[in-house]
């Protein structure tokens, strides 16, 4: 591993782990021995990060040499606290583990009374089960949105029906008892939702739709909008 990756791995160590976090805890996570670990602290000291401790107590990163300052009011930092908490509740692992590693970026940037209300947050989040199911194939769906590539699927529709699709994915959109995928149906030649609970089997097609994404989730959200206010609109009954 190249040394500026190790030292950058270190920083991310400390801004996750409780604190204070032993040296061996410290070397576990980084993958190296102690005696580079200790070379390694006196290497990100040295470049401007504040990191309070010593061998054999533990050690506290206090200021961030990697991240700018970030300058938040009390308010703020509780919608961030209950806003990345609720992530972390939605049963995707991937996105938890990020909102994890978000809030922890957060709190390293902050000044130390700031820091203390994010940690000692008024707002909770706490739910016994998470929001939604597991998707197993959740990394390609919204890796297939991120690259602009269309999706080979198999999917069951209410009555159990199963169809194999091509599809050219455009947003993931969580409501509030399932996901769904946006989507342009290469089979209907339309716009179409789909459950992610109802796919089947996923994969990347090799095909790329860059740059029309954007384009084509801005259409399907306009019509999408044309359909909910034609649905809101007044009816005039007979007298």
């Amino acid at each position: 591993m190249a040394r500026t990756d190790r030292l950058f791995r270190l920083l991310h160590a400390m801004r996750v782990l409780p604190a204070p976090v032993t040296a061996a805890r410290l070397a576990e996570e980084t993958g190296v021995s102690l005696r580079s670990l200790y070379r390694d602290i006196d290497s990100l000291r040295a470049a401007g990060a504040r990191i309070d401790g010593e061998r054999g107590y533990g050690y506290r990163l206090i200021e961030d040499v990697a991240l700018p300052p970030q300058t938040f009011d009390r308010t703020e930092i509780e919608a961030l606290v209950l806003g990345l908490a609720e992530v972390r509740h939605m049963g995707d692992p991937a996105l938890a583990q990020a909102a994890a590693s978000a809030l922890a970026k957060v709190a390293a940037t902050l000044p130390d009374r700031a820091e203390q209300h994010l940690l000692h947050a008024v707002s909770q989040v706490r739910r016994f089960e998470a929001r939604f199911p597991k998707i197993p194939d959740m990394e390609t769906i919204r890796a297939g949105c991120w690259r602009e590539e269309a999706l080979a699927l198999r999917y069951a529709d209410k009555d159990g029906a199963v169809t194999e699709r091509q599809i050219l994915p455009l947003s993931i959109v969580y409501l509030d008892s399932k996901m769904t995928l946006l989507a342009w149906c290469c089979l209907r030649e339309a716009f179409r939702m789909f459950r992610l609970d109802r796919i089947k089997d996923v994969r990347m097609a090799g095909t790329s739709f860059r740059p029309r994404r954007v384009t084509l989730l801005r259409s399907y959200l306009a019509e999408l909008r044309r359909g909910h206010e034609a649905r809101s609109e007044p009816r005039n009954e007979p007298t």
